[in-house]
């Protein structure tokens, strides 16, 4: 297990097996990579509040699933 330092929450290795989930998600990737569209309305209104996936991925990367994934 990992402390964050920005908010003293413990990641475990399950918050980290459903924020690969989410990840992994059609639904969630669409609503990254569009960023418009109905999925990407449904997303944004349901993933820290319904979906434990959803949650777990703002917990381990900060972000919320809607939101696209920072380019290198």
């Amino acid at each position: 297990m990992i402390q964050s330092k920005a908010d003293e929450t413990i990641i475990t290795d399950k918050d980290r097996e459903l924020a690969e989930k989410c990840l992994q998600c059609p639904v969630c990737n669409h609503a990254r990579k569009k960023q418009r569209g109905i999925i990407f309305w449904f997303v944004k209104k349901l993933e820290s509040g319904i979906c434990p996936a959803g949650k777990a991925y703002e917990k381990v990367y900060h972000r919320k699933a809607h939101e696209p994934i920072p380019e290198e």
